[in-house]
C-alpha cells in the first residue's frame, strides 16, 4: 500500500484546480511506496510588468495604490486569500502559489519613473497588499529595500506590511522615512502559538521573532502597529487579549483586525489542512466559520467581508476593541505626510520662472 506523503515546509499539500483552466495537473505517484515527506523547490519566474503600482477600488480596503515585489509567497499560509491571484497567471492557488513566485526585477525602476509623472499625485502607498513583500527571497533580491529608498528619495508616504522579521533589515531607512513622518509598518500576529504557526503559516517568522519585530521597529521611532489577522473562529480568535497584550508590551502604536477569508479554492486548502491537523475539532471551526459568514463558508459583500455578520462576528469585535482599550491599542491610523513629496517638478518649476 502506497502511503500518503506530505509536502515538506508547505501549507498547501495540492495544486486544486484553476477555475480559468479546463486542463488540471496532479501528482498521482513519485515512486512506490512513499514514506518520506516530499521535497518541492521554489522556482523564481520574471515578471515583466509595465506598472509598479496597483489601483484598487474597494470599499474595504483602506488605501488606493498598493505594490507587490513579488507574485505568489513562499511563506504558504494556508489561509491567504491572495491565492486566487495566482491563477490569472495560469497557476493553481495551491502549491503553485508557494512554489511559483514572479519576481519583479525592476520595479523599483518603474516605481521611480512613476513618481516621477506629472500627474502623479503624492499620497500614501502599501507595501504590499497581495504577497508578503519580506518572503524569503527578498533576503537575496532586496526588492522591497530598493522601493523604499525610491519612497524615500521623492519623500512619498508609503505603508509597509508583514509576517517576517526580515522587515529589521531595513530599519535603517524605514526610520528615514519615519523622521520624515513617511511610514508606518504594521506586523500580522495570527497566533502565539509556535507549534499552529509552523503548521499554518510555514516559512513565516515565529510568533516571538514577530514580536521583536515590533520592539525593533517602535525602540527605532517608527510607528508600527499590529495586524491580529486573520482570526479564525474557533481556533484563534481566542488569543486576540494575549496577542494584543505582547504587542502593546513590545511597544506597538495601535492595532486593527481581520476575520478570516477563504475565497474560491482557498476554501479548499484551508479545509484540507484543518481536516488533516485538526480531525477531532475540523467540523466545530468549519462550522464557527460559517456562522459569522451567513451560513456559507465565504462571504464576498463589501461591509461583510472583512468582518464577518452575526452574533460571533460581534462578541469578536467587542473581544478585541476591549482588549484594545485594556492594553492602549485604540489606535487606528496614523497620518503621513504628503507635502514633503518632491519629483524635481518643483525645481523644473523655479529654473523657469
Amino acid at each position: 500500500m502506497t502511503s500518503v506523503s506530505r509536502v515538506k515546509g508547505r501549507g498547501s499539500q495540492s495544486n486544486p484546480q484553476n477555475r480559468f483552466e479546463s486542463v488540471h495537473y496532479e501528482i498521482l505517484d513519485e515512486g512506490e511506496y512513499h514514506t518520506a515527506d516530499r521535497k518541492i523547490k521554489t522556482h523564481f519566474y520574471r515578471d515583466n510588468s509595465k506598472s509598479a503600482l496597483a489601483k484598487n477600488d474597494s470599499p474595504d480596503i483602506p488605501f488606493t495604490f498598493d505594490l507587490n515585489p513579488y507574485r505568489g509567497c513562499e511563506h504558504g499560509c494556508v489561509y491567504c486569500y491572495a491565492r486566487p491571484s495566482h491563477e490569472y497567471l495560469g497557476f493553481s492557488s495551491g502549491l503553485d502559489f508557494e512554489t511559483k513566485i514572479m519576481v519583479k526585477d525592476r520595479i523599483h525602476l518603474l516605481l521611480e519613473k512613476e513618481l516621477k509623472k506629472k500627474s502623479w499625485r503624492p499620497q500614501r502607498i502599501t507595501i504590499a497588499g497581495n504577497t508578503d513583500c519580506y518572503q524569503p527571497i527578498e533576503q537575496k533580491l532586496q526588492l522591497t529595500r530598493k522601493c523604499l529608498e525610491v519612497f524615500f528619495k521623492f519623500k512619498n508616504p508609503v505603508d509597509v506590511i508583514t509576517k517576517n522579521q526580515l522587515i529589521t533589515r531595513d530599519i535603517d531607512v524605514l526610520s528615514d522615512l519615519a523622521k520624515e513622518n513617511l511610514t508606518t509598518c504594521t506586523i500580522s500576529v495570527t497566533t502565539l502559538d509556535k507549534k499552529l504557526q509552523a503548521s499554518m503559516e510555514p516559512r513565516t517568522s515565529p510568533p516571538e521573532l514577530r514580536l521583536k519585530a515590533i520592539e525593533e521597529l517602535s525602540k527605532a521611532g517608527i510607528p508600527v502597529f499590529v495586524n491580529v489577522a486573520p482570526i479564525i473562529p474557533g481556533l484563534t480568535d481566542s488569543e486576540i487579549p494575549a496577542i494584543l497584550k505582547r504587542a502593546a508590551e513590545n511597544g506597538a502604536t495601535g492595532a486593527y483586525w481581520v476575520m478570516l477569508r477563504l475565497p474560491y479554492a482557498v476554501k479548499e486548502i484551508f479545509a484540507e489542512w484543518i481536516r488533516r491537523e485538526y480531525p477531532d475539532r475540523a467540523d466545530k471551526i468549519l462550522n464557527r466559520i460559517k456562522d459569522v459568514r451567513s451560513g456559507k463558508i465565504n462571504e464576498t459583500e463589501f461591509g461583510k467581508r472583512m468582518r464577518g455578520s452575526g452574533e460571533i462576528a460581534e462578541s469578536i469585535k467587542q473581544l478585541f476593541d476591549i482588549s484594545c482599550e485594556k492594553f492602549g491599542l485604540t489606535k487606528r491610523h496614523w497620518p503621513l505626510s504628503v507635502d514633503k513629496f518632491d519629483n524635481g517638478s518643483n525645481v523644473q518649476m523655479e529654473l523657469m520662472l
